[in-house]
């Protein structure tokens, strides 16, 4: 065998192996729902609740307490005084962990905590927290704080990268419970003043249900580290702490990967007047799509609030435009909001269901990360949440169809080019 010859056969195994990586890196995920979802039972029909409740894989549970946060200045001092008083362990796994000065305030409340004996675990997205200032990990391991990275990709295994843990959960002595969109960078502190200042909502959670946060967030401990964490320190007895009702559920590639899209399908199947959705990145599939259309032929009134021009992924921003046209010719109101960058993930339904977490409204949420959602009922609660979603829609502009189908051709093209890559966004 010639030179030459043994180089072109190395080459092509090589490049062969690369391409299997590839197509393996950015396959879409198994698809599991591929039928519309037919309307058998109203949102307040108590056989909706038992379907979620089972379906989903937690019961829903009573004596809650919720409390809405919008915008850094009101998310994050709670999060932070709530590490500050733990006794006994804090558990917290986020996407994004970045730098500057809230970076280095959590790092240092985490630090200070493990210091004095409380058991801190953070679990991190590789791919997400990339970017963390490295002396925040060097001071809190130095303190004790157990680190893990989630997904941290190897050569034979790089399709792992492309499953990431999207979830946001921070459990303080099995007892405070926090989760919501917000990710630990400067760009979610301030109150959404301006484009560097981005606009998100976080919720506080006391009661039976932080539980099911807590088991979530094992979860990928376990995925990551081997470790079981439990034991009172991490699940006490909870007592009522309000009178909301509430479940907590997960979704993964790696078990529940339909979860969240599936509760989405049901509930807009089940609407029978208002679905509010706030979603920093809308990118809806079909079944979606169709799912919102009926909902509005049976006279349901969809309104759907997503960034406009200040966005962080632009690619992402073409993509959902290119899906709108149905949703506009069936009556929908879109509106984009225009002070900054609007990273909200709330969805709500007839005055009673109020969704809350990490998901975005995307086949990469529906699909490929590891996503958590906190379902609130309750009707009171719904009222603040439409509340506040209007107060965002006063800030924003509406997307009439006549202005959607007036698109340069430009625009309209590389819509078409983003879609492209519709399964991974």
């Amino acid at each position: 065998m010639t030179g030459r010859r043994l180089k072109t056969i190395v080459a092509t195994v090589v490049l062969t192996a690369l391409a299997t990586l590839l197509l393996v890196n950015v396959n879409g995920g198994e698809k599991r729902v591929d039928e519309q979802i037919q309307r058998e039972y109203s949102l307040h029909d108590p056989q909706y609740q038992r379907t979620l409740g089972v379906m989903l894989g937690s019961p829903i549970t009573e004596g809650n307490r919720f409390e809405s946060l919008y915008n850094g200045d009101r998310i994050f001092p709670p999060m932070l005084e709530a590490i500050r008083a733990a006794k006994k362990t804090i558990t917290f796994e986020t996407y994004i962990y970045w730098s500057g000065q809230i970076g280095e305030q959590f790092a240092a409340a985490l630090s200070e905590r493990a210091q004095a004996g409380v058991k801190v675990h953070v679990l991190l997205d590789w791919v997400g927290s990339e970017k963390i200032d490295k002396a925040f990990l060097e001071e809190m391991e130095r303190a004790g704080v157990q680190i893990r990275k989630f997904h941290k990709p190897t050569w034979y295994d790089i399709a792992r990268m492309n499953n990431r843990t999207h979830r946001k959960l921070l459990v303080v002595d099995g007892r405070v419970g926090f989760t919501g969109g917000v990710g630990i960078a400067q760009e979610w502190t301030g109150d959404g003043q301006d484009p560097d200042h981005w606009r998100d909502s976080h919720f506080k959670v006391e009661g039976p249900v932080v539980a099911q946060m807590q088991s979530i967030f094992m979860d990928n401990w376990i995925k990551a580290s081997g470790e079981v964490l439990h034991g009172g320190a991490y699940f006490p007895a909870l007592s009522p702490a309000g009178s909301g009702r509430a479940q907590t559920f997960s979704s993964s590639p790696s078990g529940g990967s339909e979860s969240v899209h599936l509760m989405y399908l049901l509930s807009i199947a089940a609407a029978e007047k208002t679905i509010d959705l706030s979603s920093a990145y809308f990118v809806p599939d079909d079944l979606t799509i169709g799912g919102l259309v009926a909902a509005m032929k049976r006279g349901v009134r969809v309104r759907i609030v997503t960034p406009g021009q200040i966005i962080d992924s632009h690619i992402v921003r073409l993509a959902s435009r290119a899906r709108w046209g149905p949703l506009l010719e069936a009556g929908a109101e879109i509106y984009e909001y225009r002070p900054t960058m609007f990273h909200v993930k709330v969805f709500t339904v007839d005055g009673l269901l109020v969704s809350v977490g990490s998901t975005n409204f995307d086949n990469r949420s529906f699909r490929l990360n590891d996503e958590a959602n906190l379902n609130i009922y309750d009707e009171a609660f719904a009222a603040a949440e439409t509340a506040q979603f209007e107060r965002d829609i006063a800030q924003s502009e509406r997307i009439t169809l006549e202005a959607w189908k007036s698109r340069s051709l430009w625009q309209k093209t590389m819509e078409r080019f983003a879609s492209i890559l519709q399964s991974q966004l």
